[in-house]
């Protein structure tokens, strides 16, 4: 009899350590990518920042799931201190890059309308959870790039698009639409 309950406590604590150690590490990833998501649908992010985070995002899961893999499932206390760590600069460039002052701006017209709705498309799939940090990661490094084209493009212009180069972005813009949908739907 007193096996038993000794069995079933044993049992009932790691059972209750496994669920800590899923909640603990998943919780802290879903608050940041909570943050980034608010931080791309009020502009404190920019396309460039958003990436970059989702990047470093992307890594730390990959490296918790290949730790998990290699022990039952589970992180041994060094990975998760490790984990922590990581998290812990990864919120803190979070902070910094929502309080820096890049910050992302759409002027009133077609071309930068589309912008800012490709970015609540993004940040409403980080939002859901129907976009992983790597399909986030990838997303924004196309729209940093068609941002970037667009701002040289405007220098270039005396701060006007030419109508080659609207018809030219508005296709990119559709490129990364269609991955949007592709990768929430997922």
């Amino acid at each position: 009899m007193k096996r038993t309950i000794l069995a079933a406590a044993a049992a009932a604590l790691f059972v209750a350590g496994a669920f800590a150690q899923t909640s603990e590490v998943g919780q802290r990833k879903e608050n940041q990518q909570d943050r980034i998501a608010q931080g791309v649908k009020s502009g404190q992010l920019t396309a460039g920042e958003t990436a970059n985070l989702e990047k470093k995002e992307s890594a730390i899961n990959q490296e918790v799931k290949t730790d998990r893999s290699l022990n039952g499932g589970k992180l041994t206390a060094g990975e998760k201190k490790i984990v922590n760590q990581q998290q812990n600069k990864m919120s803190d460039q979070i902070y910094n890059d929502k309080h820096n002052a890049a910050t992302q701006h759409y002027g009133n017209n077609e071309v930068d309308a589309r912008r800012e709705n490709q970015q609540d498309r993004i940040a409403n799939g980080v939002a859901s959870g129907k976009l992983s940090a790597g399909q986030t990661a990838r997303l924004e490094k196309s729209e940093s790039a068609i941002n970037q084209e667009v701002k040289t493009d405007r220098s270039l212009n005396g701060g006007k698009l030419t109508g080659a180069e609207k018809k030219q972005v508005n296709q990119q813009q559709n490129k990364v639409s269609k991955r949007i949908y592709t990768d929430k739907h997922k």
